[in-house]
């Protein structure tokens, strides 16, 4: 029998990744709740799978035919819907990313879930995907020493952070009008939101391969909605890079690994595609290109089926690692934040 869905939130994430993914695994899930904040989108997306729909969590999580709380909710509100679930006696949960905002929220969720002995799974899907498998494989087998990584994201338009940035984020959501970006305590909010919910993508992979953060060497916003993060990590040199134009330029998520030996390129699909998983290449030091096979399966598949795996008890809940790749993400976000307040009076 399978797994007795219920997913808080109805936004596009849900609509164009999870319920198709979900419809696939048909033999290891069935949606049977969902729930939005009054947007009235739960309604339309339960009706066309007969599951129940409701408004707000309390319904969803009182259900008792709901196994699994999937929270694919605005970053905010993960850490108390996810202690929620754990109160109402869930056997699991699946986090869109990131897991928490803050490190006492982090703390707090991988604590009550360990006590509790909750199933938890956060989505971070490239690290799920079958070409980064390739790749650390790769980096292990030839024993190169990384040098440098570099994660360049150019992205079309998408709704959530253009309002971030023409209402100007948490610090002044009451305001209209597109911020002042030349603001330091705006743009290193800015900074901090967009690092915390596109970045976060592939911060763990980051981590897995130079794990720790010595010094932010820059950080700052690039306009109209953008950043250009580059920190130290040991030997390695890390750079982060967002463009995200109003007019949309043709989608880039890439991933570059110079190593002493070669370098590796990951090119991850666009978000809310699904075009199996990514395009892995490699080019050793004579300019020659190898090109890696890519699998039909992409990394939103691969999340759910090692949840399912979680729930057969086929494989372990890693509550350290999600900790740990919660709190260098939030630690990251922070201190990039920083940069771009130093030197400025507080």
């Amino acid at each position: 029998m399978p797994w007795n869905v219920g997913i808080l939130g109805a936004g596009p994430g849900v609509a164009a990744l999870h319920l198709p993914v979900l419809g696939r695994l048909a033999d290891l899930y069935k949606v049977v709740h969902i729930a939005d904040a009054g947007s009235g989108r739960a309604q339309v997306l339960a009706e066309r799978l007969d599951a129940r729909w409701s408004e707000g969590e309390a319904d969803l999580l009182a259900d008792p035919a709901v196994d699994v709380v999937a929270v694919c909710s605005p970053p905010a509100e993960h850490a108390r819907q996810i202690l929620g679930a754990v109160a109402a006696g869930k056997r699991a949960i699946f986090c869109e990313k990131p897991l928490a905002t803050s490190g006492q929220e982090a703390d707090d969720v991988i604590a009550a879930c360990r006590a509790a002995g909750t199933l938890l799974l956060v989505g971070t899907n490239h690290l799920f995907d079958a070409a980064w498998g390739r790749a650390k494989h790769h980096l292990v087998a030839l024993e190169g020493r990384v040098q440098a990584i570099s994660v360049t994201l150019a992205l079309p338009p998408n709704d959530r952070y253009h309002r971030l940035v023409a209402e100007g984020g948490s610090l002044q959501a009451a305001r209209r009008g597109r911020p002042d970006l030349g603001n330091p305590a705006v743009a290193a909010d800015v900074l901090r939101q967009l690092l915390t919910g596109l970045a976060i993508h592939d911060l763990p992979a980051v981590r897995d391969i130079a794990p720790g953060i010595d010094d932010i060497l820059y950080a700052r916003i690039v306009a109209p909605i953008g950043y250009l993060v580059g920190y130290r990590a040991g030997g390695v040199l890390v750079q982060l890079a967002l463009t995200m134009l109003p007019e949309g330029p043709d989608a880039l998520w890439r991933m570059s690994i110079a190593t002493t030996h070669d370098r590796i390129e990951v090119d991850f699909p666009p978000a809310f595609v699904h075009a199996g998983s990514a395009a892995t290449r490699v080019r050793s030091v004579d300019g020659q290109w190898t090109e890696y096979p890519r699998d039909e399966e992409d990394g939103y598949v691969a999340e759910w089926r090692l949840l399912a795996s979680l729930l057969k008890g086929d494989a372990p809940v890693e509550y350290d690692e999600l900790l740990a790749d919660s709190l260098f993400a939030i630690g990251l976000a922070d201190a990039a934040a920083a940069k771009v307040l130093e030197g400025v009076p507080q």
